[in-house]
């Protein structure tokens, strides 16, 4: 990465690949990601988004979860660091047909949950137990402004 394509100091770089028909707020998107991280205390980090179509998450699904058919929301941790010292935190997969199922009232803020979701997850963040939940919960609704279920 040249000098001139690195994002402005203090701001974490988020890449949004849209590969489903449905529109994205891309830019709303990106922002509440790079929210999220810096809220998070992860400065210098880059982060994938991929918005997906429903067969391809189904497949990531089983590939990776061993767990049959589509679900809303995947995070890959990579941890990685690159040639600039920039730490490449993952991949987020959301299905927005899936979120639109799940939410149909308001699918614009379960894409919201949903991204938040994955990051907290990149971050090292679970909800297997019930205290690890309730502070996951919490985060999640401080930076998506959305109540999980």
């Amino acid at each position: 990465m040249r000098d001139d394509d690195k994002p402005p100091s203090g701001r974490p770089t988020v890449l949004v690949s849209n590969r489903q028909p449905g529109p994205v707020d891309e830019d709303g998107i990106r922002e509440l990601a790079e929210a999220t991280l810096r809220g998070e205390g992860h400065i210098d980090v880059e982060l994938s988004v991929s918005f997906v179509e429903d067969a391809e998450i189904e497949d990531l699904h089983v590939r990776f979860m061993d767990e049959p058919g589509p679900t809303d929301v995947l995070s890959f941790p990579l941890d990685d660091v690159d040639e600039d010292g920039v730490r490449l935190l993952g991949d987020v997969v959301i299905a927005p047909a899936v979120a639109a199922r799940n939410n149909p009232d308001d699918p614009v803020a379960e894409l919201r949950l949903l991204l938040v979701h994955g990051i907290l997850h990149l971050l090292g963040y679970d909800h297997e137990a019930d205290a690890e939940k309730a502070e996951m919960w919490a985060r999640q609704e401080r930076y998506s402004g959305v109540r999980a279920p």
